[in-house]
């Protein structure tokens, strides 16, 4: 994994935690984490009902509540790479294909059966919508 997916990894952790636990992302975010980590986890978290609005809406014959926590992490953090690109502080932000490869790719290390496939099927909708304007 390369350093800036190891951050984004580390704000997936945060806000699964922060989901299950409620508490404060200053509690579960290691006190060694970077910028990029905390910035993506706060933003994350500040839009988390837009992003499960979005989540809910492309997740097919599933209700929200269905979903594993880690999943909807996994989610949530590339949602809000792909629509505020700029809401992460750090470089370049990352394309929206790169970040639906990003969750596809933590899924399969750190999710199970099926949920790979799943996280790239919502992301890859919400982007054909970004795309042709219907997403915003």
């Amino acid at each position: 994994m390369s350093r800036r997916s190891e951050q984004r990894r580390d704000a997936v952790f945060a806000v699964y935690q922060h989901d299950l636990t409620s508490r404060d992302l200053s509690d579960v975010l290691d006190r060694k984490a970077t910028q990029f980590t905390r910035s993506l986890a706060h933003a994350t978290v500040d839009r988390m009902p837009e992003l499960d609005e979005i989540i809910g809406g492309y997740a097919e014959g599933w209700t929200f509540d269905r979903i594993a926590p880690l999943e909807k992490a996994v989610l949530r953090v590339a949602l809000l790479e792909m629509l505020h690109p700029d809401a992460a502080i750090g470089d370049t932000p990352i394309a929206p294909e790169g970040a639906i490869d990003e969750a596809v790719e933590l899924a399969k290390v750190y999710a199970a059966g099926k949920a790979p496939s799943f996280v790239n099927g919502i992301l890859s909708a919400a982007l054909r919508d970004m795309k042709a304007g219907t997403l915003s």
